[in-house]
């Protein structure tokens, strides 16, 4: 975030909250920023006004769940698809999943600094960094791409802030991260958003084609090249003409073979296998690797040279563990797209509390492809009764080599059940009658007895 005072010219500012003397720190910030602040004392009050006005940023204070948020969020995002929503208040209410599915920005602490709040809009405005527009241009990509592409974490923000004027360029770009960051996903968005747009996009994994049919692959061959070559056929380059190529794991090539491509890189041609015509291209390459490849060039496993070509432009995707906001967020996203795929019908069951904060302290070493199918394991075998997605729900699908000290707690033993702090006393309760009824096989009569309570109320507990 930057330290001067933001620019939001002409933007406005929609405060909803019962309250009229609540956000004045919020309301002087944007104001003095440049911005137009109304507000509104409730939901239905606050539609009128975004029916009537161009309201680009709406901040709403959720203080009781009971409140039709939902349907402030669809009005306002009827007549702006574009605008921000932000709510403050409860940021596991049970509406989350469906909220964020109709476009809810994000939610934000109640003692979230005005100044800070101010740079936040700014900054989702693109309006950062001497006006520049990047993120402006970025955001239709993220939403082609949802729900892969999701992000809010000032980490994601820094790395992708120049996305777009390096895709308008036609300079190669070397793309590294962990495995599971989504690599590829940043080279379509560059593609995408190219002038190459209209062009082929072709994907090619350096590391899973064996080395002694990889030149093929990329190359292609000639009718008799070699035993079986009934046929020329063409390889990536010829398929990535007037497109992009991204050659994804490049730090897994060859040594020989990256010398071949380094001077094909040069020479803009190739020679199929056994051909002795040169073939020209007009691609745009894109490189990724997982490696780290200045370490891989001084153990002498990467050509120097091939680097130095191929890290024109660079952007680095940090893992998930230093993204520590993006994984709730990117969480809610996945289960609403799988239970729509599954054909469930909205409300969908919802995260915890304490949910949440178990898979924010996960290390999520396979970054967000783990999380993407843990939480898709969660939501094809969840219960169909289960209305709340507890830790217990998610536990089993966590790989035992990827648990770190602290779900032991977590466990279970034979005489107590654990409930993280914090958790409220409503969720606290439907965590202890599922588990006691988990521990007599669903006996609904041995549990009242545990619980000490009457048959007849249990019996209402579940109902409700």
């Amino acid at each position: 975030m930057v330290n001067d005072r933001p620019d939001l010219g002409g933007v406005t500012l929609l405060i909803v909250d019962d309250a009229p003397s609540s956000l004045g720190a919020i309301e002087r910030q944007f104001t003095e920023s440049g911005g137009r602040v109304y507000r509104a004392y409730s939901v239905e009050e606050a539609l009128g006004i975004v029916s009537e006005i161009v309201i680009d940023v709406v901040l709403a204070v959720a203080h009781q769940i009971q409140t039709n948020w939902m349907g402030l969020v669809e009005g306002f995002k009827a007549v702006n698809p574009a605008g921000l929503f932000y709510y403050i208040g409860n940021q596991y209410m049970e509406t989350s999943i469906e909220m964020f599915s109709a476009g809810v920005e994000d939610y934000v602490g109640s003692d979230i600094a005005p100044l800070r709040f101010a740079q936040m809009v700014e900054m989702r405005l693109g309006r950062h960094s001497g006006k520049s527009t990047a993120l402006t241009l970025v955001d239709p990509i993220v939403s082609r791409l949802r729900p892969y592409f999701r992000f809010r974490s000032p980490a994601m923000y820094r790395a992708l802030e120049n996305l777009p004027a390096m895709a308008t360029s036609n300079q190669t770009i070397l793309i590294s991260g962990q495995t599971g960051t989504g690599k590829e996903m940043v080279a379509r968005a560059v593609h995408v958003l190219s002038k190459r747009a209209d062009g082929p996009f072709v994907a090619v994994n350096c590391g899973a084609i064996p080395e002694g049919l990889i030149e093929d692959e990329l190359f292609g061959h000639e009718k008799g090249a070699f035993t079986g070559a009934l046929r020329t056929r063409r390889g990536k380059f010829e398929e990535a003409d007037s497109g992009t190529l991204l050659l994804d794991e490049i730090g897994d090539m060859p040594l020989l073979l990256q010398v071949r491509l380094l001077r094909v890189l040069e020479d803009n041609r190739f020679y199929r296998v056994g051909g002795d015509v040169p073939v020209s291209f007009n691609v745009r390459i894109i490189a990724a690797t997982r490696k780290e490849l200045d370490k891989a060039v001084a153990e002498g496993v990467f050509r120097d040279d091939l680097y130095y070509r191929l890290n024109v432009l660079r952007i680095h995707l940090p893992p998930l563990s230093q993204r520590p906001e993006d994984i709730a967020y990117l969480a809610f996203f996945f289960l609403a797209r799988v239970f729509a795929e599954m054909g469930k019908a909205p409300p969908y069951p919802a995260l915890s509390a304490a949910t949440i904060d178990l898979i924010e302290r996960l290390p999520w070493k396979g970054n967000v492809r783990e999380l993407r199918n843990v939480i898709t394991r969660v939501a094809i075998l969840l219960p169909p009764e289960v209305k709340l997605i507890l830790p217990q729900h998610v536990l089993p699908h966590i790989e035992e080599r990827q648990r770190p000290a602290f779900l032991s707690v977590y466990d279970k033993g034979d005489s107590g059940i654990f409930i993280p702090l914090g958790t409220p006393l409503r969720q606290a309760e439907e965590i202890v009658i599922e588990e006691t009824l988990k521990s007599v096989s669903g006996n609904r009569s041995k549990a009242a007895r545990l619980l000490n309570i009457a048959l007849r109320t249990l019996r209402r507990k579940l109902k409700d």
